[in-house]
């Protein structure tokens, strides 16, 4: 990846666009919203401190997170388009398991 981003931002690369609609219909270009998940190509090295330590990154590369509709800066590199982001306008990591480690509701019998 030639674009290697600075301190605390990240290289983004948009999930696609779904091609239809909810209900089946095919949506043209100007129709589609852009996605606002995509997954962490490349990251910087972390924000530095006053004292000047560097603060490890939150997220890593490989990572699929969720961001506002207009974060970042669109950056264009051979022929795909990739957002750069710092790690602030992240809003949330998207795991690919979520409910997996959530407990099963118990099922008790109510008595009359």
């Amino acid at each position: 990846m030639p674009i290697k981003p600075l301190n605390d931002r990240v290289l983004i690369e948009r999930i696609k666009a779904s091609e239809k609609s909810a209900g089946g219909i095919l949506l043209p270009d100007s129709a589609k919203e852009k996605p606002t998940e995509g997954k962490i190509v490349a990251t910087g090295d972390g924000r530095r401190t006053d004292e000047g330590k560097r603060l490890p990154l939150s997220v890593s590369i490989g990572d699929r997170v969720l961001f506002s509709s207009y974060a970042g800066t669109s950056v264009k590199e051979d022929g795909s388009e990739y957002l750069i982001l710092e790690e602030s306008e992240i809003l949330a990591i998207v795991d690919s398991k979520p409910f997996s480690k959530a407990k099963k509701p118990s099922k008790k019998k109510k008595s009359k």
